[in-house]
Order: C-alpha cells, then structure tokens, then sequence
C-alpha cells in the first residue's frame, strides 16, 4: 500500500489539521468546511483515485465499499484499522479459509461493521476473488480487462453534480462479478470501487488532483502533452 501513498510536504501541513487547508480540493472533501474531517480529506488527498495495482489493496477497498454500503465512508475510515486486523489484512487466501467461528468472531467484534449478510459476502468475495486472479493472473489484470485505461476524466466544464453514481463500464464490471459469485456489488458500489482504485479518475476541475492522480501516482493514465 505505501508505494500508492503521497507524502504531504511538513510545511504544506497546517499543525492540528495534519493537511494544508489552503489547497483546493472536489468539495465532499470538506476540507473548507467549519469543521473538517482530517480522515476524509487525508483519504481524498492520498488515496481517492489514486491507481490501486496491489491485489490484497484492491480486494480489501472492495471488501470495504461493500461493508460501505448504506452507510457514510467516514464511518468505514474510521473503522479501517480494526477491520483490517479483524480480517488478518484482508489477504484474501486467508478470508477465503475463514470457517464459523471467525464468523462468530466478526459478530462479536464492536470495531467493525456487524452485519452477518456482508461478513458472509466477504469470505465468499475472497473465495471469487482467488479464482478470478487464477483466471487473469491477478485481480489487477481482471480488472484492467474489464475497464481498459486510460482513465477516464471529467471535463473541465464538470460540476459535483456531474458525477454519475453508476455508468455503462459499472454495470458490466458488476454484471460480470455477480456472474462470478461476488455478492454487495451492485452497480453503484461498483463505480464507488472504480473511483476508489483509480479505474475512473473523478477529481473535480479545480482541485489540486484534477488530471494529476494516475501521472503522479504511477497509474495508467498520463496526462496528454
């Protein structure tokens, strides 16, 4: 995970806030907000369309968007340390091997989110994730099979409201996941997944990241000349 990681300069840093508030960022970030979320901005800052090649970082943002769902991604920042040492760094060989009694110990564990229906997605995601990395030679291979680079960008004109929450490339990519035995991935999880690990690149024109993530974070996709 370090290797997708941006170091943030200690004199861009504001002490307190642990990230520069003066920079301009997509608006959910919150960043300009009265009270500002240090968690959500670090995430948006660093991570939020940043090229994701690692297959246990890419199964474990998928577990997580799962987990996410009907709930604020805040909340799973927040948990995310303990879920990963709830389900032993989201490796998916070992979660695909979790038997009843880890089950029972996900339940009893307040850290995470309890819910049996995604804790059994989960060890049964791990499962369809190993087979489909066997089929492609990795998940990282998959899913550039399934959404082809470069990614794509918004257009200078865009605004927050033209994000889409799902597109034809997530309907696929979840069609095709579904036929393979994942479950929680509905289309919209889908393209919050694709945002996550880069397969769309979602910044805002204006933010400090529009049409910088995959250059410089080694993904796909280099800026045209």
């Amino acid at each position: 995970m370090a290797g997708y990681r941006r170091a943030v300069p200690e004199s861009a840093v504001v002490p307190g806030l642990a990230f520069d508030p003066d920079r301009e960022r997509c608006v959910w970030a919150g960043a300009s907000g009265p009270r500002p979320d240090p968690i959500m901005v670090r995430y948006h800052d660093d991570e939020w369309g940043t090229p994701v090649h690692d297959d246990v970082e890419l199964f474990e943002r998928l577990a997580l968007e799962s987990f996410q769902a009907g709930l604020s991604w805040s909340t799973i920042l927040r948990k995310r340390d303990t879920f990963r040492t709830a389900f032993r760094g989201f490796d998916p060989a070992i979660v695909a091997a979790f038997d009843d009694g880890d089950r029972e110990r996900l339940m009893a564990d307040a850290g995470i989110v309890r819910n049996r229906a995604k804790i059994d997605a989960t060890i049964g995601n791990a499962a369809a994730w190993l087979a489909t990395a066997a089929e492609f030679g990795s998940g990282d291979a998959y899913l550039a099979t399934m959404v082809p680079g470069p990614s794509a960008r918004l257009p200078p004109t865009a605004t927050i409201g033209s994000i889409p929450g799902a597109t034809p490339a997530s309907e696929a990519l979840s069609a095709d996941l579904k036929r393979r035995g994942f479950r929680f991935v509905g289309s919209t999880i889908v393209y919050a997944l694709m945002q996550s690990i880069g397969l769309v690149d979602d910044h805002l024109p204006g933010c400090f990241r529009y049409e910088r993530s995959g250059f410089v974070f080694g993904g796909r996709n280099p800026p045209t000349p």
